[in-house]
This record gives C-alpha cells, sequence and structure tokens, in this order.
C-alpha cells in the first residue's frame, strides 16, 4: 500500500511538470502539441506491444476514441497557449475552472438534474478566476486561453468517461494519442497559416524536453496511475490528483520564480479556488466515506 501511494503522488508531481515543460519548450503551442502526441503515440506502442497488452479495435470506436483524442489535442493547445501568453501559475489556475463547465455541460450531455452543490462549489472557483482577471490585466490573454481550454477538458472528460467502460486505460490512450496526431496533422496547414513558424523541426534542446514530456509526463504518468489503482481505489486516486495545480504553482515558484510576478488579487482568487477544491474534497470524501476500506 505504500508503494502504490508513493506511486501515485510521484503520479502527480510528473503531472505538475507538464506546465513547466510548456514553458521550457520554445515551440508554439500547436507544434509541441503535434510532437508530445505523435511522441507518446510511439511510446506507449512499443510498451504495449512489448508487455502483449496492445490491442487492436473496430474502425467505428477508433474514429469515437480519436474524436476524444482531438478534443484532448484542442484542450493543450489552449492550455499551452494560455502558459505562453501568461505564466506556468494562470495556466493551471485556469485549468481548474474544468470543474465548474463539468458541472454545467454534464447534465446537459447526460440528460441529468443539475448538481447543485458542485455548481456552488464550482462557482468559487469561477470567482476566483473573475478576480484574477479584473486586476491582473496583463494575464487576460493568457486567462482566456486558460478558460477555453478548461471547457475542452471538461466536453472531453464528460465523453470520456462513456468509453472508458468499453477498452482499458492503455487501449483509450494510445487510440486517442493516434486519433489527436492525425487531427492536428490535418489542422496544422491553417494553424500555421495564422501562427507561422521559421521551421518545423524542433531545436535539439526542445527535442530532448518533447521527449521527457511525452515519457515522463504522459507515458510513465499512466504506468504509474495504472499499477496505484490495483491498489487505491479510483475515488482515492481522482481526489489526490486535486493537488496537481498545487504542485504546478509550487515547481513554477521553484523553477521560474513566478511568484515574484504574482501580485495579492492572483493569491486571493488562487484561494478562492483551493478553498473550492477543499471543500468538494470534503464532500466526496462524505460521500464515499463507507466505501473508503475497500481502498486497502
Amino acid at each position: 500500500m505504500k508503494k502504490a501511494f508513493i506511486q501515485l503522488h510521484i503520479a502527480i508531481i510528473l503531472a505538475g511538470f507538464t506546465g513547466v515543460f510548456g514553458k521550457l519548450i520554445t515551440l508554439n503551442e500547436g507544434m509541441l502539441v503535434w510532437y508530445r502526441m505523435i511522441l507518446t503515440a510511439v511510446l506507449l506502442l512499443i510498451i504495449l506491444k512489448f508487455t502483449n497488452r496492445f490491442k487492436l479495435i473496430s474502425l467505428p470506436d477508433f474514429k469515437k476514441i480519436g474524436l476524444m483524442g482531438f478534443l484532448l489535442s484542442l484542450h493543450w493547445i489552449f492550455f499551452y497557449g494560455s502558459i505562453k501568453y501568461s505564466n506556468i501559475s494562470v495556466g493551471v489556475v485556469c485549468f481548474s475552472l474544468t470543474g465548474f463547465f463539468t458541472a454545467i455541460l454534464a447534465p446537459l450531455f447526460n440528460r441529468k438534474k443539475v448538481i447543485i452543490s458542485e455548481l456552488v462549489l464550482s462557482s468559487l472557483t469561477l470567482a476566483g478566476i473573475v478576480l484574477i482577471f479584473s486586476f491582473d490585466s496583463q494575464y487576460r490573454t493568457g486567462i482566456v486561453l486558460g478558460i477555453i481550454s478548461s471547457l475542452f477538458a471538461a466536453t472531453y472528460t464528460i465523453f470520456q468517461e462513456r468509453i472508458t467502460r468499453q477498452y482499458d486505460s492503455g487501449t483509450i490512450t494510445i487510440y486517442q494519442m493516434v486519433g489527436g496526431a492525425l487531427g492536428m496533422t490535418a489542422l496544422m496547414p491553417i494553424y500555421m497559416h495564422f501562427f507561422p513558424v521559421s521551421t518545423l523541426v524542433p531545436s535539439t534542446l526542445d527535442m530532448v524536453y518533447l521527449f521527457l514530456l511525452s515519457l515522463f509526463c504522459t507515458v510513465f504518468l499512466y504506468i504509474l496511475s495504472t499499477q496505484a489503482l490495483k491498489h487505491i481505489s479510483a475515488f482515492t486516486v481522482n481526489l489526490s490528483f486535486n493537488l496537481e495545480p498545487i504542485y504546478s504553482i509550487i515547481l513554477a515558484m521553484l523553477i521560474y520564480k513566478e511568484n515574484r510576478e504574482l501580485t495579492p488579487p492572483f493569491y486571493l482568487g488562487l484561494s478562492l479556488i483551493i478553498l473550492s477544491v477543499v471543500l468538494q474534497m470534503v464532500k466526496v470524501y462524505r460521500q464515499n466515506r463507507n466505501a473508503l476500506p475497500l481502498a486497502g
């Protein structure tokens, strides 16, 4: 059990590094996501083939899973765009709005009643974003991109929940990466028209960072999470991943000294977001406390 919790928190820290790599890699957000998806698909294919876990799926299922991968690529584009137009802290804070959009969109897509408590808690996150947006005008472009990113993330999560019942996470991940890469390949000529670059070939240093991002923050993250799930309940894993934005902000402060750029309204807005996360964790804990002993 102790080993599983160590694996889980290493996975969360790796997730926190995605924003750091987004800042380190000098490619624009479109090319960054394009290369990340291609490299992740190749690396995961090698791992699944080596472990005899690679599975072929039908064309209709590939289209469905691949579309989810394209939604994921759009989320990543706006997420990294948010970071590049502002900073890591703003990008991950805006990502916290995913819960707010999910609380609104999930009942619409799934034809269920709106859960008022989720909407109220998510509104605290919205209030935090509005507070940052109102006072820190230097971050407004990044915040707008981050909000769009969280909207795509919420849509992705809602539809992702439906396909996880049919295939294991490894199969879903690799076909999503392939579908996302194909979608990005079709999109790149239009993207490059509006955001031209001098070369399509990353520098050696960017290639190293892309490889590390794909291997550690995508493939290894998936492996560690999967291993942890063998001994820890999915509820505990999902609850723990609420720490990801906090880890990202801490890493940004340690590596980029972003605390020098952040103003009091940012910290006040961040406090509202953290309060929302804590209250949500308490709510979920109370709802699932009878099932927690099964996690052991």
